[in-house]
């Protein structure tokens, strides 16, 4: 662990009295999501560096024990890309979107399925949780079909983007009985089409999208980035669903963060109370942003 990492998680220095009144600070938000359910979607640094990968299972474990739901999806694009590379694969990408043909979807299968997956779960159990591993063919949950990409130039030209998944349904039943007795789904955002054929699917698209079916409290994102920035730099801590419409409209969002933010709008309007897009290089932000008043990152509100 660095020095910077051991500092930060070192508590011995702060005095009992307000380790108490810290404990107590978290309680009323204890109380109001207690029994709520928190998509939560894991990736950037927060998924690779191993100091913030202990954070985060820690912050799930300790979720689940003061009652809430957490179920976490991940993604894991650089760990495809390093297994390619062994591989001796080039990846191949169309307006930002990686070609996925068969042979890079047999890859991204093993690699996000097997070894991130497991990863994943091993830290939550280790730190005293209870993680399942699930892709999106485990009882049926996400169907899936071919994503038609179309031109950004050229409405009329369509790319061809290989399995690519768009998602066509997802029930969630099986992540509902795995909650309901004690455990932390951990799901990889692979998908199944009509003729039994795998797809990969983005998951910030995937955490959305099941954040709606399970009528969640919250949805978290942890990017490796502050949260959604104004043009002049600043993070913008709380914004409405027409606000950011806005911010489309006149070009302050673009890039990376596109996805991220369309999966986050179109659940804030479908019911999900609150979106909060936030920083994983900061370690515990998530805990400091769902049990605190403190505002790590970007919320994005429903209402």
């Amino acid at each position: 662990m660095s020095q910077e990492a051991q500092h930060q998680t070192d508590v011995s220095h702060i005095a009992p009295r307000e380790k108490a009144e810290i404990l107590s600070q978290a309680l009323p938000y204890i109380r109001k999501y207690h029994g709520k359910t928190i998509v939560i979607k894991y990736g950037g640094n927060a998924m690779t560096d191993p100091a913030l990968q202990q954070d985060f299972a820690e912050d799930v474990v300790l979720l689940k024990l003061v009652g809430l739901n957490p179920v976490v999806v991940h993604g894991g694009g650089p760990q495809i890309e390093g297994a390619l590379s062994r591989l001796g694969k080039k990846g191949h990408f169309i307006q930002g979107m990686r070609v996925t043909d068969e042979e890079t979807m047999e890859v991204v299968e093993w690699v996000l399925a097997g070894q991130v997956q497991q990863d994943i779960v091993g830290l939550i159990n280790v730190a005293g949780g209870k993680a399942v591993g699930l892709t999106g063919r485990d009882g049926g949950m996400i169907r899936a079909k071919k994503l038609k990409m179309v031109d950004k130039d050229d409405p009329a030209k369509e790319h061809d983007v290989g399995q690519v998944g768009d998602i066509v349904s997802i029930d969630p039943s099986v992540v509902k009985a795995l909650q309901d007795d004690q455990f932390i789904p951990v799901i990889s955002p692979i998908g199944f089409g009509e003729h039994n054929e795998s797809y990969n699917i983005n998951a910030d698209v995937v955490a959305g999208k099941l954040a709606e079916v399970l009528k969640a409290e919250k949805l978290v994102l942890l990017t490796n980035t502050p949260g959604v920035l104004d043009k002049a730099g600043n993070l913008l801590t709380d914004l409405s669903a027409r606000e950011i419409d806005g911010l489309f409209a006149d070009g302050t969002l673009s890039g990376g963060m596109l996805p991220k933010i369309a999966s986050a709008l179109d659940a804030a309007k479908s019911g999900v109370n609150a979106v909060h897009i936030i920083d994983g290089r900061v370690p515990h932000s998530m805990l400091l942003e769902i049990l605190s008043d403190q505002a790590y990152g970007t919320m994005i509100r429903s209402h």
